[in-house]
């Protein structure tokens, strides 16, 4: 069989996985950017008991591995604490979210942290309020310098959604690894594949990074 037909004949292959991996992308980045400004806020709250709860989730998840938390919470949690989630996928989407959210935290935190104290006192001096401070000067100017930074994530994200494939969920990796067990010799066609479709998956977001990366770089009010 030459190469050419080898691609041909793998590749639709491993495309019935790309829905999954797609999915897994999509709703695991949403929970992860829901969970990076809970936890951010969280670090920041007044509060000693919300700031130290906060605290505490984010070193367990930076601190573990993903590849333990994804068995974690698809094997042990409905074991241990009875917890039973709809699906391995929204086992996975929520291990992939708490972790990165847990990275990312750091991103909103140091970001809100970094806006200018002047800007803090304008708007005590304009007399508004803690919350319309946050929401009308502050917040938006700290987005701003997060974007870059969440843009990176999201490629990440795409990279550690090819590690759901160890717990069962059909994604491009586990239709790889499904294919390559009847068919040995077709290895390194498949994870060659494999790669290039990662890479078509990222490269319109590693535009979007670079297209962020060059909005936040025209400057933050100081």
């Amino acid at each position: 069989m030459s190469p050419i037909s080898d691609i041909g004949t793998i590749l639709p292959i491993l495309l019935k996985g790309l829905d999954i991996t797609l999915r897994v992308l999509i709703v695991s980045a949403i929970f992860s950017y829901l969970v990076a400004f809970i936890l951010g806020f969280g670090r920041l709250s007044k509060k000693f008991l919300i700031r130290t709860i906060s605290g505490i989730i984010i070193e367990i998840f930076r601190g573990t591995s993903l590849i333990v938390q994804l068995f974690w919470f698809v094997y042990a949690v409905p074991i241990l604490f009875g917890i039973q989630f709809d699906s391995i996928f929204w086992s996975c989407v929520i291990a992939i979210a708490m972790n990165y959210g847990s990275y990312m935290s750091e991103t909103v935190r140091g970001s809100i942290l970094a806006v200018a104290p002047g800007q803090t006192e304008a708007g005590i001096a304009l007399n508004m309020s803690s919350f319309q401070r946050m929401r009308i000067v502050i917040f938006p100017q700290a987005v701003r310098m997060m974007l870059p930074e969440f843009g990176n994530y999201f490629i990440q994200i795409l990279k550690a959604t090819s590690l759901i494939s160890l717990v069962g969920l059909s994604d491009i990796v586990f239709q790889g690894q499904k294919y390559t067990n009847i068919n040995l010799s077709q290895t390194p066609t498949v994870y060659f594949l494999i790669l290039v479709v990662y890479f078509i998956i990222a490269l319109p977001f590693i535009g979007l990074t670079k297209w962020f990366e060059k909005q936040s770089s025209k400057g933050v009010a100081s």
